[in-house]
C-alpha cells in the first residue's frame, strides 16, 4: 500500500499564490472603459427659490361706508369682468344725493333773485337812478349765486357716484382667490372685499444679489421654472430684472413670466427659478468630466488618466460644481482638458496595482 503524501505549508502557500496570480492578471487584461475629455463651452446656471404670483390681480376695497347687503361670489368661483361681486347698503349714499339734489334747486332759486336784481339794478343805472356802486354789489351777487349753483351740481355729482361705489363688480375675468368680509358686516372705505386673479397669466418672482445676476453674463437672461408640488419643468416666456435694489436686502427683484395659460399653477405657491446665462467660449470654459470617472476615497478626489502605454495613473484633481442632471462635473485643477480617463476608477485601479505586481 502506497503511503498519503500529504501537501506541506510551503506547498500550499505556492498554490494560492499561483492563483492569486491567474485572478489578478485576468483582471488586468480586462477592458477598462475610456472618455475623452476636453475643455468645452459651460452655459452658467443659477438655481432661486420664488413664489408664484399673478400678473393681473386685484384685491377689491370698499369706497364707501354701509352694511354689506350681498355677496354674489366666493373663493374659488370663476368670475367674468363687470359681474356684480358685492352690493353695499346704498341708503346713507341715497340720502346724500337727495340732498345735494334739494341743494340744487335752493341755488338755481337764489340764482334767478340775483339776476332779477342785478338786471333791475342795470335798468336803474341807465336811467339814473341808482349808483354804479349799487350795480356793483348786484353783479357780485348774481356772480356767487352762479358759482353756487356749480358747487351744488357738482356735489350731486360726487354723491351719485358715491352711492355708484354701492356695486362692487369685477375689474378682470379670472378666479376669487379670497373672501376678506361676510354678509352682514359693516363695510368702511379701504377695507377689503374679495381678491380676484387671471389664473391664464402667471409668473415666478425672485429675489437675486447682483453679484449672483453678473455671474450669469451680460447677454440676455433665459430661465425655467420647476414647480416641486407636480413635478413639472416650464420654460420661461419672459425674464424682467426690475432696475432698483431693495435697500434693505441688497437684492434685485427678478419677474419670470410663464407661458400663457398654464394651468394649475396657484398664486403663493413655491417654485425654483433655474437661470441660463450666455455660453462661454470652450477655451475659457471649465474642463467637464463624467461623475463616474471620480473615485472618491476620503478626502482623496482623484480619476485615472491614460499613460498612452495601455496604463493609468492616479490623478488628484479639484472639483466644482455639478452640472444640471448630475452626469457631469466640473473640475477646478488637476487636468488640463486633452486626458482620456477611465470610466471605471476601481476596475482601473485593480489594473495598476496588477501592473506593479507584475513588475
Amino acid at each position: 500500500m502506497k503511503p498519503i503524501m500529504l501537501p506541506t505549508p510551503a506547498r500550499i502557500a505556492a498554490v494560492l499564490a499561483l492563483s492569486l496570480f491567474v485572478a489578478t492578471s485576468g483582471a488586468a487584461r480586462a477592458e477598462v472603459p475610456t472618455v475623452r475629455i476636453e475643455a468645452r463651452a459651460v452655459v452658467p446656471v443659477i438655481a432661486a427659490e420664488a413664489t408664484v404670483e399673478a400678473v393681473r390681480q386685484s384685491t377689491l376695497a370698499a369706497q364707501m361706508p354701509g352694511r354689506i347687503l350681498e355677496l354674489s361670489a366666493d373663493a374659488g368661483d370663476r368670475v367674468r369682468k363687470g359681474a356684480l361681486l358685492a352690493r353695499i347698503d346704498p341708503a346713507e349714499a341715497a340720502a346724500a344725493v337727495a340732498a345735494a339734489e334739494a341743494g340744487i334747486a335752493q341755488a338755481e332759486s337764489a340764482l334767478a333773485n340775483a339776476r332779477a336784481e342785478y338786471q333791475r339794478a342795470r335798468s336803474l343805472v341807465e336811467r339814473k337812478f341808482l349808483s354804479q356802486s349799487a350795480l356793483d354789489n348786484a353783479r357780485a351777487q348774481f356772480q356767487a349765486a352762479e358759482a353756487q349753483v356749480r358747487a351744488a351740481r357738482a356735489q350731486r355729482e360726487q354723491a351719485a357716484t358715491v352711492k355708484g361705489y354701492a356695486s362692487v363688480v369685477s375689474p378682470l375675468d379670472g378666479l376669487v382667490a379670497a373672501r376678506h368680509i361676510e354678509p352682514g358686516e359693516m363695510a368702511q372705505p379701504g377695507r377689503n372685499l374679495l381678491t380676484v386673479y387671471d389664473p391664464a397669466q402667471m409668473r415666478a418672482v425672485t429675489d437675486l444679489a447682483p453679484q449672483r445676476l453678473a455671474e450669469l453674463g451680460a447677454g440676455p437672461l433665459r430661465a425655467s421654472v420647476e414647480l416641486p408640488a407636480s413635478g413639472r419643468v416650464i420654460e420661461a416666456a419672459a425674464v424682467t430684472v426690475l432696475p432698483a435694489a431693495d435697500a434693505r436686502t441688497h437684492t434685485v427683484r427678478v419677474r419670470v413670466d410663464l407661458p400663457a395659460g398654464v394651468e394649475d399653477v396657484l398664486p403663493g405657491s413655491f417654485a425654483r427659478v433655474h437661470f441660463h446665462g450666455a455660453a462661454a467660449p470652450a477655451a475659457a470654459g471649465p474642463v467637464v468630466i463624467p461623475a463616474a470617472a471620480v473615485l472618491r476615497r476620503g478626502e482623496l478626489t482623484a480619476v485615472y488618466a491614460a499613460d498612452g502605454q495601455g496604463g493609468f495613473t492616479l490623478r488628484q484633481v479639484r472639483l466644482g460644481r455639478a452640472l444640471p442632471g448630475g452626469e457631469s462635473v466640473e473640475v477646478l485643477s488637476g487636468l488640463k482638458g486633452d486626458e482620456t480617463l477611465a470610466l471605471d476608477p476601481v476596475q482601473a485601479g485593480i489594473q495598476v496595482r496588477a501592473a506593479a505586481a507584475a513588475r
